[in-house]
């Protein structure tokens, strides 16, 4: 795939990630009982007839520090938080539980973290009752875990396939041992299939492998050796992230400055033969970084164009309202996006005080409703037809967007992009760029004050 390097340092800026529109960035702190009551009425029109929906759940703790990790983690080796923990997602669960129709129907759950697994099996098996015992599940709803291999046990694996899950991500992020001695985080390939062989015997239904690129002594010949042993795993699909070095807002990511973070040109390499090499192995380049195999639900949710976008990623799902619990938690309830507070202190106060947790919210406007559409189906279907698109939000597309379609106008001199009267489609060499693409509708992130807090697009 060769791509004119100078496109690289071109495109070079930071930009969203586009699981939400507008991004996290933007929202705005709760502040008075107007807006606690404006997002509670929010919630109670939504669950005025019942709906899908999808529940997260964030467990923050982690064993030791990862230090390429932009995750909101808490650092400790007391099991004894992850029981008190609990307690209180319970209360958290419980006030919600009030608001929702009791006839929804959950068609994910998703447990991120910090490191789910860092629960005991038995607070697995707890968390699931906890969940099953106030909602419905749809037979065929998509419950996934985050896993470290790292202090994983048999019984792990069983614990969370009796609680109802069966759906796996386990973070690798590189096999090298040189690049894991630099990054604080020791995984053998013997670990990593050992798990894997575990949640196969289990039945997981899909296993997903998170990977990095663009961290300390990667070079394009050994992330191609991680890329060949991870071949050898066969995964139904792979995460390839670009590591978003923002030691401003993550202070431990200066570890990383000792050793030095390969170039853009060497990290640009990297992700090119990312996409060849698994191209080639029977995967589908989704979009952004994720992989899925030629058979996989979302593989074949994109062919058909209905493929979705949310905070947990591409998901095959649609009109799905999220209910997120934990510390630092997003839900996504209709045209507003709910956070939790961040401060593990301060979230087990609120519910202690029978308060809410909610810190900060955003409730989009018509024009936010509008380009969240336009970019969730462009980061989707890597194009746009205007006429459809016209039809759907009840517009003019051509119109409505005049200026942000003259914006395309260097990104197709580029090659990134082909546009005629019809519309607009994604070129192979684009998809590389596709944030870019992305923030030429996206017209808050043209906002100076807020652009610096995003990682790099490339």
């Amino acid at each position: 795939m060769p791509i004119d390097v100078n496109l690289v340092y071109k495109y070079k800026t930071q930009a969203p990630r586009y699981t939400s529109y507008p991004s996290a960035p933007h929202f705005e702190e709760v502040q008075n009982d107007k807006q606690h009551k404006e997002i509670t009425n929010n919630i109670l029109s939504r669950n005025r007839r019942e709906r899908n929906i999808s529940l997260y759940v964030h467990l923050p703790f982690c064993a030791s520090l990862c230090w390429y990790c932009g995750c909101t983690t808490v650092i400790t080796r007391k099991q004894g938080n992850s029981k008190t923990y609990l307690d209180y997602v319970e209360k958290e669960l419980a006030g919600l539980g009030k608001l929702l129709n009791k006839d929804n129907q959950v068609v994910q759950v998703h447990l991120g973290g910090g490191t789910p697994t860092f629960l005991l099996p038995e607070e697995i098996i707890r968390l699931g009752s906890m969940m099953s015992s106030r909602f419905s599940f749809n037979p065929d709803a998509e419950n996934a875990v985050e896993i470290d291999p790292r202090r994983l046990t048999r019984e792990h694996i069983t614990a969370l396939k009796t609680a109802g899950f069966n759906r796996a991500s386990i973070g690798l992020q590189d096999f090298n041992p040189k690049v894991q001695k630099a990054v604080n985080r020791i995984q053998p390939y013997s670990m990593t299939k050992e798990t894997i062989d575990w949640l196969r015997k289990d039945e997981f239904r899909s296993i997903n492998i998170d990977l990095i690129y663009g961290l300390p002594h990667q070079t394009v010949d050994s992330f191609r050796k991680t890329l060949d042993q991870v071949l050898l795993l066969k995964p139904d699909r792979l995460a390839v992230f670009s590591y978003a070095h923002v030691p401003w807002m993550k202070p431990a990511q200066k570890h990383l400055d000792r050793y030095g973070l390969p170039t853009t040109e060497e990290k640009f390499s990297m992700l090119c033969m990312t996409v060849q090499t698994l191209t080639e192995n029977g995967y589908r380049h989704i979009g952004m970084d994720h992989f899925a195999r030629n058979d996989d639900e979302l593989a074949i949710a994109q062919s058909t164009k209905q493929l979705q976008r949310n905070f947990q990623g591409y998901s095959t799902w649609a009109d799905t309202d999220i209910y997120a619990l934990g510390m630092s938690s997003i839900s996504q309830v209709g045209n507003m996006y709910v956070q939790n507070t961040k401060e593990l202190p301060v979230y087990y106060k609120a519910l202690d005080d029978g308060q809410s947790t909610w810190h900060k919210f955003y409730h989009l406007t018509e024009d936010d409703q509008i380009r969240r559409k336009v970019i969730m189906r462009l980061m989707c279907d890597m194009e746009l037809n205007y006429a459809k698109m016209s039809s759907q939000l009840n517009i003019h597309f051509e119109e409505y967007f005049q200026e942000d379609i003259l914006r395309l106008q260097s990104l197709k001199e580029d090659g990134l992009v082909s546009l005629d009267s019809e519309g607009l489609t994604v070129t192979d060499s684009g998809r590389l760029f596709l944030r870019n693409i992305a923030m030429q509708f996206d017209v808050r992130s043209r906002i100076k004050t807020t652009q610096s807090r995003y990682s790099q697009s490339i």
